[in-house]
């Protein structure tokens, strides 16, 4: 788009999942560091340091968290929030045990706040920057997973880059092809999921669910509606059409999404608008 590296690489932050196998996790965001420093450099030739710095959040993977024996979750979420901790993670974000089965109540929540608040005040492991470099098998788990996602990044430029990757379906049917190894492995037992395929119970212990009241929902389509009955109907249309025509003419889209939420459009208004102008991505 035109912009130096160095007016907006030091205000990028990424998003990571962190998934149960531990050694492997903190190996996996010391390799993200390394390799973000590394492209950024080679490719953009930045002026200042702060560019290369990989800024993350991690979030525990929800996809491992199991409906069979809630509670297990708790050590699961544990050892992946240690791992984002020792891996590097700016931010942390704990998922509550019973989320495989519903939104979290406030005690499975507050669970999921003391675990980082002990990860962080009782464990010592924030204490220090990389606690564990020099291992041998991290810094050798590292080197493997730097070299192996760089094969990716060669195929996904060998391609014509990332869009034209999507266009071809390259990442979705990745993602598609392991998510079916790793259920067929589980499935065949190859895979141990405590409290799924093996260590089983008869019957689960009893968790409080949360329930949502449902006048919540009527609550926010009330105050949509009132939205919508008060506010400027030409200058939200009229918005909505400058999107179109942003789109139309290749300007700038965020300006005019901007604009157009100024003018009250909804979310939901907006999606329209670009799914009218652009479609919908449909996996072939």
């Amino acid at each position: 788009m035109g912009l130096d590296i160095d007016d907006f690489a030091p205000r990028l932050a990424f998003f990571f999942n962190v998934h149960n196998n531990f050694l492997e996790e903190v190996a996996k965001f010391r390799a993200a560091r390394r390799m973000w420093a590394k492209l950024v450099k080679e490719r953009y030739n930045p002026k200042n340091p702060k560019s290369l710095k990989l800024r993350f959040h991690a979030q525990t993977a929800g996809v491992t968290l199991q409906a069979e024996q809630p509670l297990v979750n708790v050590s699961r979420v544990t050892l992946q929030a240690l791992a984002a901790v020792l891996g590097g993670t700016q931010s942390l974000h704990t998922n509550s045990y019973d989320e495989a089965l519903a939104l979290p109540t406030e005690d499975s929540a507050r669970i999921a706040l003391r675990t980082q608040q002990v990860i962080a005040h009782e464990s010592g492991v924030a204490s220090s920057v990389d606690p564990l470099g020099g291992s041998y098998l991290i810094e050798q788990l590292t080197d493997q997973i730097e070299s192996r996602a760089m094969e990716y990044i060669k195929r996904i430029d060998d391609m014509g880059g990332a869009v034209k990757a999507i266009e071809e379906n390259f990442q979705q049917r990745e993602i598609e092809r392991r998510a079916y190894e790793h259920q067929l492995a589980v499935e065949k037992n190859d895979r141990i999921v405590v409290g799924v395929n093996d260590f089983r119970v008869e019957q689960n212990a009893k968790v409080e669910l949360a329930k949502v009241d449902g006048s919540i929902e009527v609550e926010q389509k009330r105050r949509l509606k009132q939205c919508k009955d008060t506010r400027d109907r030409a200058k939200t249309t009229a918005s909505l059409k400058a999107i179109s025509a942003a789109i139309t003419s290749g300007d700038n889209v965020v300006d005019a999404i901007v604009s157009a939420v100024k003018a009250e459009a909804t979310v939901g208004e907006v999606a329209d608008v670009l799914r009218h102008e652009f479609g919908e991505h449909k996996a072939s």
